[in-house]
């Protein structure tokens, strides 16, 4: 198990990327949470496999609606877990 963190930055706010990452989250079995933040990029934390883990990014990369324009990621590795139990929306 393995635990990510990503900053997007881009056309994201606005756009459904939070109920969006909730979906591809969910099919890939990876817990975690997705949050706006104020300087407008959003940020996606997930546990899972490194091999799921993967898949969401490179979905969410590859902007998965027309309206979604990812221009950057940062991403983050963590050691160790925090035992997420499911995949949420924060507001």
């Amino acid at each position: 198990m393995t635990r990510k963190r990503w900053t997007f930055h881009g056309r994201v706010q606005g756009v459904g990327f939070r109920a969006t990452a909730q979906g591809i989250a969910k099919q890939h079995n990876i817990n975690g949470w997705v949050k706006n933040k104020e300087n407008g990029t959003v940020i996606v934390e997930g546990e899972g496999s490194q091999e799921d883990l993967q898949a969401l990014l490179k979905e969410l990369k590859a902007g998965p609606s027309p309206f979604i324009k990812v221009q950057h990621v940062d991403e983050e590795t963590f050691s160790e877990e925090e035992g997420h139990a499911d995949f949420k929306i924060k507001y």
